[in-house]
This record gives structure tokens, C-alpha cells and sequence, in this order.
């Protein structure tokens, strides 16, 4: 353990380490292996070991927590106020860039607080109050997060509107997929970057629309068309064509959601849903792609079946492609989960 006598952590977290020595402490009076208590209330082995020296020189009393070393300096109503601040952001204290160092976060503590910190002193302090070091998530700076906030042209009151009327809600997207896989972190001895041998020059794109589908007591639907021609865009007509097979397929009216693309908005697709009482469109508001579902899609096949993979043939890759979307049809799980992902709900 980190801190063994709840050094650095909260009140909760202290009594729950408190807690699993003392479980550790009455399996000890039983002869248990360490490794098999160590295993059963996951943690290390080391630290059982480390408790079990602990409790042959003082006993079960011993493993009792001392509490913290020391009360921290900022108060818990102090540190909700640093938290106001940090999030205004950097830009907002005078900083450039988008970044919150501990020196930057040292500095904001003294200009607020009038409070000296060391810099190991603001880890432990963020690290207390459940913050971490993290890979912040790009998000354009056109995003309305007002009109985000409401969600796709109101799709939450959408979704209930589409459940009461007996439709599937069902949200589309394309992307384009080239023979050079992408990237995924693989095992490799230290000290040596492994290499992966990829299509140097390979400009081959393949084209891919999905739609998921949604309805209340039933299983989630995948439906998808890859676009092998001349071609690399999807055409209006190719739009027509997916929703018509979506409807025959789902066996009942849809509200369709996707994003601004201008093919979306083309005259010819609005005459086409205007002309049928089966299909409602809504558009997803702009830079808001967080919101479909379908790129969850996107991201399990980049992430699982097309990573790292040396593509010989266009032929190849297709046949990649839909062994890895195949595999996300029949497991309507998944694509649940990409839905739970944007944060929608559909309420019957």
C-alpha cells in the first residue's frame, strides 16, 4: 500500500484500508497463505506480507489507522474555491496554452490563498481530493455547449416521443478507413520500440455508413453499407438507398438523427423524407460528435480489428472491416454501451 496508515488520504478511504487489515488480521489467526488473502481482498502480496509482520508484533490493534500525519492547509471549503478557479482554466490566470501544471496550480494556491507549496505538497493535495494527471479530450472551439447541453435538436424529448409512437430512433454517421491501420500499444521489451510494417503509400479509401437503431424492448440494431467505387463520398442517393433498406429491415417507422454534413441537407434527401410518413429527420447541433453513438462504432473497430494490421489488398481491409462490424451486430451490448457513452437516454 501507498500509505499504509491513511497518510494522503480521505476520512472514507482511510476507514476502508482500515477495514481490509483488519479482515487481513482475522484471517491471520487462521494460518491463511498470504497470497490467498492477498488475492481474495485484492491487494498486493507485499502488503499482506507487510501487515502480517505488523500484527505478529502488536496484533490486531496495531493495523489500526494513526490517521493523517498532519491536517492539510487548505480546508475543504478553501480547496472547493481552488477548484472554481481551476476551472476557469489557464488561459484564464494569465497562461497561453490549455495545460494545469503543479507549478501552475503552486502558483494559483499563493495568489489566492497567500499559501506556499511545495510541489510534491499540490500532488498530494490534488490526489486527495480525487484529481489526477489525464489526456484531455479535443473538442472544437465552435461547439455550442449551450445548445449541446439541450442535446440534437432536443433528442432527449425526441427519444421519448419516438418510443411512445412505436418508431426507432436510429443515429448515422460515415467514416473513411485507409489501408494504414491504426495505432495500438502492443507489449515489447524495454528499452525497444516494436515496429509495425504498414502500406507506405497506400491511398486506397474505403468509405463506411452506419446506422444504430434504438427502441425500448427490443435488441439494439447495427446496419451498415461500405462504398467500394470510383467515388469516396456518399452520395444523397446512397443516403435514400441505406434508409430505405433500414426501414424495410426494422419493419417500422424511424426518427433518423445525424450530424450537418451538407449531403445531409441536400435537396433531394429532403424531398425523399418529406414525400415519407416513415421517416422523421433531426440534426445533431454543430461539432457535437460525442452525441452519436455511431462513432463509439468507429472507435471499437479502430481500436480492436483494424489495429496494427498489415493490409495487403483493399480486399483485405473490407473483409477486416466487416468481420469486426459483424462481430458488433451480434452483440447488441455493444452497442448499447455507445449510446450510454454519449450520455442520451431514450425514456419509454
Amino acid at each position: 500500500m501507498r500509505y499504509p496508515q491513511g497518510g494522503g488520504l480521505t476520512a472514507e478511504r482511510q476507514q476502508f484500508r482500515e477495514e481490509l487489515r483488519l479482515k487481513a488480521a482475522g484471517r491471520f489467526a487462521r494460518g491463511e497463505a498470504s497470497s490467498v488473502i492477498a488475492k481474495d481482498l485484492r491487494v498486493s502480496v507485499r502488503s499482506v506480507q507487510r501487515w502480517r509482520r505488523t500484527w505478529d508484533e502488536g496484533g490486531p490493534r496495531a493495523l489500526r489507522s494513526l490517521g493523517p500525519a498532519s491536517l492539510p492547509r487548505l480546508s475543504q471549503k478553501q480547496f472547493a474555491q481552488l477548484e472554481a478557479e481551476l476551472a476557469k482554466g489557464p488561459a484564464a490566470h494569465g497562461w497561453e496554452d490549455q495545460r494545469w501544471t503543479l507549478a501552475r496550480v503552486k502558483t494559483v494556491i499563493g495568489r489566492r490563498f497567500h499559501l506556499t507549496y511545495t510541489i510534491q505538497g499540490v500532488r498530494k493535495l490534488l490526489v486527495r481530493n480525487s484529481w489526477s494527471c489525464q489526456v484531455p479530450a479535443r473538442r472544437a472551439i465552435e461547439r455550442d455547449d449551450e445548445a449541446v447541453a439541450v442535446g440534437p435538436g432536443g433528442v432527449a424529448p425526441r427519444g421519448r416521443l419516438a418510443a411512445v409512437s412505436g418508431a426507432w430512433l436510429v443515429f448515422e454517421d460515415e467514416a473513411g478507413f485507409s489501408m494504414t491501420p491504426p495505432q495500438a500499444k502492443t507489449w515489447s521489451q524495454r528499452g525497444r520500440t516494436p515496429v509495425v510494417r504498414v502500406r507506405g503509400r497506400s491511398r486506397r479509401r474505403i468509405s463506411i455508413a452506419a446506422l444504430t437503431c434504438y427502441k425500448p424492448g427490443h435488441r439494439s440494431r447495427l446496419i451498415y453499407r461500405p462504398r467500394r467505387d470510383g467515388r469516396k463520398s456518399f452520395s444523397w442517393r446512397d443516403y435514400r438507398d441505406l434508409l430505405t433498406a433500414a426501414h424495410q429491415q426494422l419493419g417500422g417507422p424511424i426518427v433518423l438523427v445525424w450530424d450537418n454534413l451538407n449531403v445531409h441537407k441536400a435537396a433531394g434527401l429532403r424531398e425523399f423524407a418529406e414525400a415519407r410518413n416513415w421517416l422523421t429527420i433531426y440534426y445533431l447541433p454543430p461539432y457535437a460528435p460525442d452525441l452519436n453513438p455511431v462513432e463509439g462504432i468507429w472507435s471499437l473497430l479502430r481500436r480492436g480489428w483494424l489495429s496494427n494490421v498489415a493490409f495487403s489488398t483493399p480486399e483485405h481491409l473490407i473483409q477486416r472491416i466487416r468481420h469486426g462490424l459483424r462481430h458488433i451486430q451480434y452483440r447488441s451490448h455493444l452497442i448499447d454501451g455507445c449510446l450510454a457513452e454519449t450520455g442520451l437516454t431514450i425514456n419509454p
